[in-house]
């Protein structure tokens, strides 16, 4: 099962993104993450998450959501997890 992960940082939480980046890039290549990039402002900046990941249910996207280490970090403002069909 596809599952859309897409996440907007809180204000002002750059920092916390950059000092967390290391564990959640190493996180994403350890799980199943069938997609994965920053959502950038109009200058290029990074300022949230889009995440495909190839799950068995939406359980396991939850559990996957929550151990994400800028999750942890309490990097984002909100979450939402969407299921997702691949057409292209």
């Amino acid at each position: 099962m596809l599952i859309a992960l897409i996440a907007h940082d809180k204000p002002d939480a750059l920092q916390i993104r950059k000092d967390t980046r290391d564990a959640h890039l190493d996180y994403l290549k350890a799980t199943n993450v069938s997609q994965a990039g920053p959502l950038l402002d109009d200058d290029g900046g990074m300022i949230g998450s889009l995440i495909v990941l190839d799950v068995a249910d939406m359980a396991a996207a939850e559990e996957w959501a929550a151990n994400d280490p800028y999750a942890k970090a309490g990097l984002f403002e909100n979450v939402t997890l969407t299921a997702w069909k691949k057409v292209i």
